[in-house]
């Protein structure tokens, strides 16, 4: 008993264990972290801090095409106040293509989980696919659909379904287009989302007597969440940002984006470098914080 006793007070009366020291592993995790974070430093950050200082140069009186530096936040002014019907269409043309590029790929993801079997390479390949050819192909190639004496535009002109008689040039059109080239970039997060649920949790709804709609709505959905998350910030920040599509399917002035606008100012405009760098970070900031809203709404955190 005494033999246990000094055995226990030494042991309760020991010092605390040393906190390990960092270890060479820990030093070699830093080290692989170095070429990304030198990447992202040369070809991110220093970018914008350099796109930022051209949004706040001004013109150089006299001479067209030169600046010198200035803090001149009137070409944010400038930017918002000429410009703010192409960021309504760009947020509206965004939110509409990311809409209808859920509606498309929510069901195939889900086939493809699910029920595609044997058929699920076959499927992926055809997601994919379109990846291999060049954006600005892909939409000419829509344009080519889209076009009056194509087999859409006659069909819905053959039943009076088509007031203006064509569907390029118009916002339908550029919608169809965003829609087209990110819908991989949806279907693909909410796949992987769908593959690795348990299918025994869905089938449980079903054991409890509930509905496809009220499983899909309380089980299936939630358990997507993350890949609908990071399938709707993929389409839509691109689709925001884009201007192919607008330039064409789109007309010369109705149909276009912030996009549009920054290409004109930065490749057709003298002195337009500043109020393209504006416009750029101008879209940035409201993408932002609409991406902020959306994730402090929506955050799978809350829904799983």
């Amino acid at each position: 008993m005494s033999a246990l006793a000094h055995i226990g007070g030494s042991t309760s009366g020991s010092a605390p264990a040393a906190q390990p020291t960092p270890t060479k592993r820990g030093k070699v995790a830093y080290l692989l972290l170095l070429p990304g974070v030198l990447w992202l430093i040369v070809f991110f950050v220093v970018p914008l801090v350099q796109l930022f200082t051209v949004s706040l140069q001004s013109k150089f009186p006299g001479y067209p095409g030169y600046y010198y530096r200035d803090v001149n936040f009137g070409n944010y002014l400038t930017a918002v106040v000429d410009y703010w019907p192409h960021f309504a269409r760009s947020l509206l043309y965004a939110g509409l293509a990311t809409l209808l590029a859920f509606i498309l790929a929510y069901p195939l993801a889900y086939a493809m989980a699910f029920k595609a079997g044997k058929w699920r390479g076959v499927m992926m390949i055809c997601v994919i696919a379109p990846f291999f050819t060049s954006f600005i192909l892909r939409t000419i190639a829509w344009r080519q659909i889209l076009s009056d004496d194509g087999w859409i535009a006659s069909a819905l002109n053959a039943l009076h379904l088509l007031p203006g008689g064509h569907i390029t040039e118009t916002w339908v059109a550029v919608v169809a287009g965003l829609t087209y080239n990110f819908l991989p970039f949806m279907v693909l997060p909410i796949y992987a989302s769908l593959e690795r649920a348990d299918p025994k949790i869905i089938e449980a709804g079903g054991d409890l007597y509930a509905n496809g709609l009220t499983t899909f709505r309380t089980v299936t959905l939630p358990m997507s969440m993350p890949g609908v998350l990071a399938g709707t910030l993929l389409t839509f920040i691109p689709a925001a940002g884009d201007y192919v599509n607008a330039e064409l399917l789109g007309s010369d002035i109705s149909t276009k984006m912030v996009g549009n606008g920054i290409e004109s100012q930065f490749f057709r405009v003298v002195d337009g470098y500043p109020t393209a760098a504006a416009l750029s970070f101008t879209l940035m900031a409201a993408i932002l914080a609409l991406v902020f809203l959306y994730v402090r709404k929506y955050g799978t955190e809350e829904l799983l």
